[in-house]
């Protein structure tokens, strides 16, 4: 597995059935159900402090989280 190269996507495997994690438009994991597939996600983008984005069936970005040094941090709006 590459070294801190990008952002993880979790999307819908193009080449068939079940997901996979990208980076750099590379397959870096191949999985059975999302749920398999955004864990494995999770793990890739916390180790390397990266943004993970998890996709829905239809290729739209549904979730979106960073795992390090965020440069868009959300606003506290007490």
């Amino acid at each position: 597995m590459p070294k801190k190269s990008g952002d993880v996507h979790t999307v819908p495997n193009p080449d068939g059935s079940g997901w996979v994690n990208k980076q750099n438009g590379e397959t870096v994991s191949k999985h059975r159900t999302k749920e398999a597939a955004v864990d494995k996600g999770a793990d890739i983008a916390k180790s390397q402090q990266g943004e993970h984005a998890i996709h829905k069936k239809n290729g739209q970005i549904g979730e979106k989280n960073s795992y390090g040094n965020d440069p868009h941090p959300p606003k506290d709006k007490r």
